[in-house]
């Protein structure tokens, strides 16, 4: 079973179980996935799909910020549960450790050494880690290894 058939029955569950929240969130979510599916005039793979997830997750955390700023509490507790739900999709994102020694192979390859490369070093890591770790993880750890050199 792929991930959209295990969005599609966790959705079904929520149903028969009447949990409102997560069926709230996987509906928005099923949503998402079938206008990727007909954008795409095919059915989704597992890369798709989590791209999709990942795209729903963004706009929740960027309302979650704004939530924040304007004190709503109550939609605050709510995002960050709809946030909880959509995680429990993706894959675990690679750890620290193994994040550096992949950039650190990545730069010496592409014998990147100095912070104006920082374009090229992005573009590389992001082609050989895309799916496996957020951007901005990378970007923060390209710039930190540089800058000490």
């Amino acid at each position: 079973m792929n991930l959209y058939q295990t969005i599609q029955e966790d959705m079904k569950n929520a149903m028969k179980g009447r949990d409102v929240a997560t069926l709230a969130i996987l509906r928005v979510l099923y949503a998402s996935l079938k206008n990727k599916a007909i954008d795409l005039k095919d059915e989704l793979d597992d890369a798709n799909t989590i791209a999709v997830i990942k795209s729903d997750l963004k706009k929740l955390e960027d309302a979650l910020v704004d939530f924040t700023k304007a004190a709503r509490e109550d939609l605050v507790a709510q995002t960050k549960s709809e946030i909880a739900i959509l995680k429990k999709y993706l894959p675990p994102e690679m750890s620290d450790e193994d994040l550096k020694i992949k950039i650190q192979a990545l730069l010496a390859e592409l014998g990147i050494t100095s912070v104006a490369d920082i374009g090229k070093a992005m573009k590389g890591a992001m082609e050989q880690l895309r799916g496996q770790v957020d951007g901005s993880r990378v970007k923060k750890m390209i710039e930190e290894m540089l800058k000490k050199e």
